[in-house]
């Protein structure tokens, strides 16, 4: 996998893309848990072989999923593996259910995310659930397993993040400490959406709708409705923010026909790519390489460390996964993408695990690093694309349409009993 081969047809490249890219789970996940490691390189003031990342495992499940579905890797062994991390999970530490961040791949306690953070994360939670759930779904013929996820699933106490005084959601919890007074909740719009979604409809300890639509729903950020290059988005900051707010909710949930009283959101996972595009397109800044071949803003590694890049922080550097993780909402773009990075960039950005993390041309940087959070979102996006498998399984379960109709979502596959 690790040279690059030219001229392949667009579903050969596509695949090769995908299988190369999920073997940052399949080879690299660690040995004693299961879980995704964080990154792959960077010096970032923590282990890197032995810390683990939550949302990342939730993303990394999914990712799995696609290469038992493509037969890339046997069945039986992905499932031997998902066995290893549900063992992992149930003596790791959670706080009120809630995991944190950052584990420990050895011992399954907990390490900082930042100075004093060192209790749950409901956001990361909730992403990790969504992959625990689309296991479950797909795994269907082992039950025994599927009652240990939704065990894990019913054991979060979401309602233990909830800010009484104003219904408000708080995105992390110290086990001991008292929000401060100056912390943030969760609002929109970002990629914490699922948040809402899993916890409205946890049987055990759900959020009541009244955080989703009178916090969420009312943040200064959330309602946009301006257009862009005569794109016209729905929700979130100016010109979107980076793309992970959009990408990140719909790597298991359908957004296509989706829709509440705020916005389709299939049309917000669009919109968001192509203002994204466009302003790489205009390139007010005069970059090098940025064209329609070369976009994608995202948050990733870049040359002075960690950067959420956007259009309105925009650095040069471009991110694989922004114009890939896109690919089930902007196909003909974001393929157009994926050919000029293998096929010519690839000498540089292209390896055994798929793209780098993250390039800059005009600086001639070239990340060292591959992100758990930024590799999967290739994998799903591609497979989205091509089958929606991921779309599905998540969907099919009753505790992701349970939340959305306690929220009032609609869609066309929502009143069925059933998605097939």
């Amino acid at each position: 996998m690790a040279g690059v081969i030219r001229g392949l047809d667009d579903a050969a490249l596509r695949d090769r893309v995908a299988q190369a890219t999920a073997s940052y789970f399949t080879d690299w996940s660690h040995p004693t848990s299961g879980m995704a490691r964080e990154r792959s390189a960077g010096d970032f003031g923590y282990d890197i072989d032995d810390t683990v990342t939550t949302g990342g495992t939730g993303f990394g499940l999914m990712a799995q999923i696609v290469v038992a579905e493509r037969g890339w890797r046997p069945r039986r062994d992905l499932a031997d593996r998902l066995y290893r991390l549900v063992d992992y999970l149930e003596t790791a530490d959670r706080f009120h259910g809630v995991f944190p961040h950052f584990l420990s791949g050895k011992t399954g306690r907990v390490i900082a995310f930042s100075p004093g953070d060192v209790g749950g994360d409901l956001v990361e939670t909730a992403f990790l659930m969504t992959g625990l759930l689309a296991a479950a779904q797909y795994f269907s013929e082992l039950s025994d397993l599927g009652v240990r996820i939704e065990a894990l699933f019913n054991a979060v106490e979401w309602t233990a993040h909830l800010r009484q005084a104003d219904c408000a959601v708080m995105w992390h919890r110290h086990p001991t400490t008292p929000w401060a007074e100056h912390a943030l909740p969760i609002r929109g719009w970002n990629e914490a959406l699922p948040v809402f979604i899993l916890g409205a409809g946890s049987p055990t300890h759900p959020l009541p709708s009244r955080a989703y639509h009178d916090s969420w729903a009312r943040a200064p950020e959330f309602l946009n409705g301006q257009s862009y290059d005569g794109i016209v988005l729905p929700l979130g900051p100016d010109r979107g923010g980076p793309l992970f707010l959009s990408q990140y909710p719909f790597l298991g949930i359908d957004p296509r026909g989706l829709r509440d009283a705020y916005a389709d959101y299939g049309q917000q996972a669009r919109a968001h790519a192509l203002v994204n595009r466009a302003h790489c397109l205009a390139n007010p800044h005069h970059w090098t390489g940025y064209g329609p071949d070369c976009w994608g803003l995202t948050a990733s590694d870049d040359p002075a460390g960690y950067a959420a890049h956007a259009p309105h922080h925009d650095t040069g550097t471009i991110t694989p996964t922004a114009a890939l993780g896109s690919f089930a909402f902007t196909p003909v773009e974001s393929m157009q993408a994926l050919r000029h990075f293998h096929d010519c960039l690839g000498d540089r950005i292209w390896g055994e695990a798929g793209f780098v993390d993250a390039f800059n041309l005009d600086q001639d940087w070239i990340a060292e690093s591959r992100l758990a959070i930024d590799q999967a979102p290739i994998v799903i996006g591609l497979e989205n694309y091509r089958s929606g498998l991921i779309w599905r399984l998540v969907m099919a379960r009753p505790e992701i349409r349970n939340g959305l109709a306690a929220l009032g979502f609609q869609g066309d596959g929502l009143s069925s009993a059933e998605l097939s």
